[in-house]
């Protein structure tokens, strides 16, 4: 039983020695400058805290949501490029036509896509700028949590 209490009494003194160099517990006998501008360092250093550990998730969910949706606006990108197989088989068939009778005049003028060309341009156009805007967002997020 003796030596439980000696144990429990050595245990609070070097918690009050601990607390004792602690900036936690401020000191009696200070003057009211010195209050307010430990109290202003403890209050200011917990909200700076709370802003930086908000601001830093905030970044990777930003970092998160840059990456998956370049992936896809890639994905996308990828799709709408024309197939370079039907350029292919229309010169196939023309140069067939042209073996088959080469007297007749053939035009070539029919083997642009089926789509018109100015809203393929401009759809591939707004999906390059978004996927540029994404990893600059990205790139922006890493510096961030970096900083």
């Amino acid at each position: 039983m003796l030596d439980l209490t000696y144990h429990r009494s050595n245990i609070l003194e070097q918690i009050l020695d601990v607390l004792r160099g602690s900036t936690i517990v401020e000191e009696h006998g200070k003057d009211v400058d010195s209050k307010f501008w430990a109290t202003y360092k403890r209050v200011s250093n917990e909200h700076d805290g709370d802003f930086l550990e908000r601001a830093n998730d905030d970044m990777g969910i930003i970092l998160t949501f840059a990456g998956l949706f370049s992936a896809v606006n890639s994905t996308f990108i990828v799709g709408m490029q024309p197939n370079p197989g039907d350029t292919t088989n229309a010169l196939m068939v023309q140069l067939i036509q042209i073996i088959a009778d080469p007297n007749a005049v053939h035009a070539i003028s029919n083997l642009s896509s089926s789509t018109s060309y100015s809203s393929t341009a401009w759809t591939q156009a707004l999906a390059y700028a978004s996927l540029v805007f994404s990893v600059l967002a990205a790139f922006g997020a890493v510096m961030g949590k970096q900083w």
